[in-house]
Protein backbone atom coordinates (compact mmCIF):
# COMPACT_ATOMS: atom_id res chain seq x y z
CA UNK A 1 0.00 0.00 0.00
CA UNK A 2 1.32 3.43 -0.73
CA UNK A 3 0.10 6.45 1.04
CA UNK A 4 -0.56 9.21 -0.97
CA UNK A 5 -2.52 12.73 -0.46
CA UNK A 6 -3.35 15.34 1.95
CA UNK A 7 -6.55 15.62 4.42
CA UNK A 8 -7.16 18.17 6.71
CA UNK A 9 -8.57 16.97 10.02
CA UNK A 10 -8.96 17.86 13.86
CA UNK A 11 -7.29 16.69 16.78
CA UNK A 12 -10.12 16.46 19.42
CA UNK A 13 -10.07 17.72 23.16
CA UNK A 14 -9.26 13.98 23.70
CA UNK A 15 -6.32 13.64 22.01
CA UNK A 16 -7.75 11.46 18.91
CA UNK A 17 -7.64 12.19 14.95
CA UNK A 18 -9.29 10.17 12.53
CA UNK A 19 -7.42 8.61 9.99
CA UNK A 20 -8.56 9.42 6.32
CA UNK A 21 -11.26 6.72 5.49
CA UNK A 22 -9.92 5.31 2.39
CA UNK A 23 -6.56 4.16 4.57
CA UNK A 24 -8.40 2.59 7.78
CA UNK A 25 -8.93 -0.98 6.75
CA UNK A 26 -5.16 -0.55 6.10
CA UNK A 27 -4.61 -0.26 10.19
CA UNK A 28 -6.98 -2.96 11.40
CA UNK A 29 -4.15 -5.03 12.70
CA UNK A 30 -3.03 -2.15 14.62
CA UNK A 31 -1.00 1.54 14.71
CA UNK A 32 2.42 2.32 15.34
CA UNK A 33 3.19 6.12 15.69
CA UNK A 34 6.58 7.23 16.16
CA UNK A 35 7.90 10.65 16.28
CA UNK A 36 9.52 12.35 13.26
CA UNK A 37 12.93 13.83 13.30
CA UNK A 38 11.14 16.70 11.16
CA UNK A 39 8.54 17.09 14.52
CA UNK A 40 5.27 15.64 12.55
CA UNK A 41 3.75 12.16 13.74
CA UNK A 42 4.48 9.17 11.24
CA UNK A 43 1.35 6.44 11.43
CA UNK A 44 2.37 3.09 10.36
CA UNK A 45 1.09 -0.27 9.95
CA UNK A 46 2.57 -2.88 12.04
CA UNK A 47 4.25 -4.66 8.64
CA UNK A 48 5.23 -0.86 7.46
CA UNK A 49 6.41 -0.22 11.18
CA UNK A 50 9.20 -3.40 10.95
CA UNK A 51 10.10 -2.33 7.49
CA UNK A 52 11.48 1.14 9.01
CA UNK A 53 12.63 -0.92 12.09
CA UNK A 54 14.93 -3.28 9.74
CA UNK A 55 16.49 0.01 8.59
CA UNK A 56 16.74 1.25 11.68
CA UNK A 57 18.11 -1.71 12.84
CA UNK A 58 20.71 -2.66 10.32
CA UNK A 59 23.54 -1.21 11.85
CA UNK A 60 24.44 -3.45 14.77
CA UNK A 61 23.89 -2.62 18.52
CA UNK A 62 27.53 -2.76 19.52
CA UNK A 63 27.70 0.10 17.75
CA UNK A 64 26.98 3.50 19.13
CA UNK A 65 25.46 4.55 16.13
CA UNK A 66 23.15 1.40 16.14
CA UNK A 67 22.20 2.04 19.49
CA UNK A 68 21.34 5.76 19.25
CA UNK A 69 19.27 4.73 15.98
CA UNK A 70 17.22 2.48 18.15
CA UNK A 71 17.06 4.68 20.79
CA UNK A 72 16.05 7.74 18.53
CA UNK A 73 13.31 5.51 16.70
CA UNK A 74 12.07 2.93 19.44
CA UNK A 75 11.81 5.18 22.55
CA UNK A 76 9.79 7.46 20.42
CA UNK A 77 7.14 5.13 19.00
CA UNK A 78 3.66 3.81 20.51
CA UNK A 79 1.29 1.67 19.78
CA UNK A 80 -1.93 2.21 19.28
CA UNK A 81 -5.78 1.09 17.85
CA UNK A 82 -8.35 2.31 15.46
CA UNK A 83 -11.58 3.11 17.66
CA UNK A 84 -15.40 2.14 16.17
CA UNK A 85 -14.99 5.95 14.32
CA UNK A 86 -11.55 5.03 12.76
CA UNK A 87 -9.62 7.60 15.14
CA UNK A 88 -6.37 6.73 16.98
CA UNK A 89 -5.62 8.51 20.43
CA UNK A 90 -1.99 10.13 20.23
CA UNK A 91 -0.39 9.96 23.48
CA UNK A 92 -0.08 13.28 24.82
CA UNK A 93 3.65 13.05 24.76
CA UNK A 94 3.96 13.12 21.05
CA UNK A 95 1.25 15.62 20.89
CA UNK A 96 2.62 18.31 22.74
CA UNK A 97 6.40 17.41 21.02
CA UNK A 98 4.51 17.49 17.55
CA UNK A 99 2.33 20.55 18.66
CA UNK A 100 -0.70 18.54 17.54
CA UNK A 101 -4.09 20.43 18.55
CA UNK A 102 -6.89 21.57 16.95
CA UNK A 103 -6.39 21.53 12.51
CA UNK A 104 -4.01 18.93 11.37
CA UNK A 105 -3.25 17.99 7.67
CA UNK A 106 -2.29 13.87 7.33
CA UNK A 107 -0.44 13.30 4.79
CA UNK A 108 0.55 9.94 2.80
CA UNK A 109 4.27 9.27 2.03
CA UNK A 110 4.06 6.69 0.82
CA UNK A 111 5.24 3.61 3.50
CA UNK A 112 3.02 5.96 6.23
CA UNK A 113 1.06 8.70 6.91
CA UNK A 114 2.32 11.83 8.73
CA UNK A 115 0.45 13.80 10.86
CA UNK A 116 1.33 17.53 10.72
CA UNK A 117 0.25 21.05 13.11
CA UNK A 118 -0.90 22.74 10.10
CA UNK A 119 1.81 25.55 11.10
CA UNK A 120 4.35 23.29 10.51
CA UNK A 121 3.09 21.37 7.60
CA UNK A 122 3.22 24.53 5.73
CA UNK A 123 6.84 25.26 6.38
CA UNK A 124 7.87 21.86 5.62
CA UNK A 125 5.98 22.28 2.45
CA UNK A 126 7.60 25.73 1.50
CA UNK A 127 11.00 23.58 2.15
CA UNK A 128 9.58 20.86 -0.01
CA UNK A 129 8.74 23.21 -2.93
CA UNK A 130 12.33 24.78 -2.73
CA UNK A 131 14.01 21.49 -3.49
CA UNK A 132 11.77 19.36 -5.30
CA UNK A 133 12.28 20.34 -8.96
CA UNK A 134 16.02 19.99 -8.17
CA UNK A 135 15.83 17.07 -6.04
CA UNK A 136 14.13 15.65 -9.15
CA UNK A 137 17.20 16.24 -11.65
CA UNK A 138 19.44 14.26 -9.53
CA UNK A 139 17.62 10.84 -9.67
CA UNK A 140 18.41 8.53 -12.03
Amino acid sequence: MAFRGAYEHTVDDRGRVAIPARYRHEFAEGVVLTLSPEGCLEVYTPEGFDEMSNLVTAEPATHLKGRRLRRGFFARSWDAELDRQGRILIPAQLRETAQLNGAVIINGRRECLEVWNSDRWEKELEEVDAAYAAELETLE
